[in-house]
C-alpha cells in the first residue's frame, strides 16, 4: 500500500497476494484515494498494536509458567527429602517403605 509517483502525479496502489505473487491494484489519486490510504494506515497501526499486546501477554504467560516450573521443582525436592526422612525409598518410580524402618 503505497503512493507512487508516475510522471508528475501521485497514485495510490494496494498490494495484494495472489497465489504466492504480489500484485498491485490501482486505487486512485484523488480525495477518495487519500481516505483509503488513511484507512489502510489505521488498519496497519491497529494490527501492529494488537501484535505488540499479544507478544506482551505471551511473555507474561511464559514468565508465570517458568515460575510455576520452579515451584514444582522445589516442591518435588521437598517431597523427596520428606519421604526419605520418613524411611521410604523409590523402586521403579514408586515410593516404598523400607523393611527395617
Amino acid at each position: 500500500m503505497a503512493w507512487e509517483r508516475r510522471g508528475g502525479n501521485f497514485y495510490y496502489y494496494q498490494s495484494e497476494r495472489e497465489g504466492g505473487r504480489v500484485r498491485k491494484r490501482y486505487v486512485g489519486s484523488g480525495e477518495i484515494a487519500e481516505l483509503i490510504a488513511h484507512a489502510d494506515a489505521t488498519i496497519r497501526r491497529t494490527r501492529t498494536e494488537r501484535r505488540k499486546r499479544a507478544r506482551t501477554e505471551i511473555e507474561e504467560a511464559e514468565g508465570l509458567a517458568s515460575m510455576a516450573d520452579e515451584l514444582d521443582d522445589a516442591a518435588e525436592v521437598l517431597v523427596r527429602a520428606e519421604m526419605l526422612a520418613a524411611g521410604y525409598h523409590r523402586r521403579k518410580g514408586e515410593w516404598r517403605r523400607r523393611r527395617n524402618a
